[in-house]
């Protein structure tokens, strides 16, 4: 089976390419940096070399990118999973956020998994069957204090993923929205997490892994994660 995983070369996304490539997923990876992401690669293939893992660097943030990446995924094989990763977040408010922040935030948090997806779609629809995970965050489901620009994308990317659901049930094809709360990952620097505050990259990992390997008839809508001690 192939998945294809956006955001791959760290956090989250890699720790779904790590558990997917444990368990004899062939895949398709892509993300902005090409150094992150080639190590990752490489990484995964001398840990698992019976399987097959392909990745291309591409700006998916960009509508063009998003769709070249969707076709070279296409060229490979069609998808079994598709698990919509990258994404960015920047703090703000709307009364006094940068200028072009909303646009920004929603290119890589929304239109990058929307141009993915309307480009495989069709050769998914064709097999009539499949796996669409879209990483949402807890911030889709809360405003928050400082969430900006960030949360108004992720709310969008909610929605986008609901009407999915509604299109594709016909088809054979499952779509699952992932709000997880605060995830340990790079990005939060030298954060102590010794008292496991926040959540782990790979817990998130193995809930959509789980959620991936029900029967045909059963398909998980929402997978709600926070830290143990709630939101940060």
């Amino acid at each position: 089976m192939n998945v294809v995983i956006t955001g791959a070369s760290r956090g989250i996304g890699k720790s779904i390419a790590e558990l997917f490539a444990a368990n004899g997923f062939n895949l398709l990876l892509t993300s902005k940096g090409a150094v992150g992401l080639y190590q990752t690669m490489e990484k995964l293939q001398v840990q698992f070399p019976s399987i097959s893992i392909k990745a291309k660097p591409f700006n998916i943030s960009e509508k063009e990118q998003a769709k070249e990446f969707g076709n070279w995924c296409l060229s490979h094989s069609v998808p079994d999973l598709v698990i919509n990763n990258a994404g960015a977040f920047e703090p703000g408010s709307i009364h006094n956020e940068r200028e072009g922040l909303l646009e920004e935030q929603l290119a890589i948090n929304l239109q990058a998994a929307y141009h993915l997806t309307r480009t495989l779609l069709p050769k998914m629809k064709e097999a009539k069957q499949g796996h669409i995970f879209n990483i949402c965050s807890i911030a889709a489901l809360k405003a928050y204090s400082n969430g900006g620009a960030y949360s108004i994308s992720k709310y969008a990317l909610h929605g986008f993923s609901k009407n999915l659901r509604e299109e594709l049930k016909s088809f054979g094809i499952k779509v699952t929205s992932v709000f997880p709360g605060a995830v340990f990952t790079d990005s939060w620097g030298d954060f102590d997490n010794s008292a496991h505050r926040i959540m782990l990259a790979e817990d998130v990992a193995k809930m959509i892994f789980a959620a991936s390997q029900l029967s045909p008839g059963a398909c998980v809508e929402d997978i709600v994660m926070r830290p143990q001690l709630g939101d940060l």
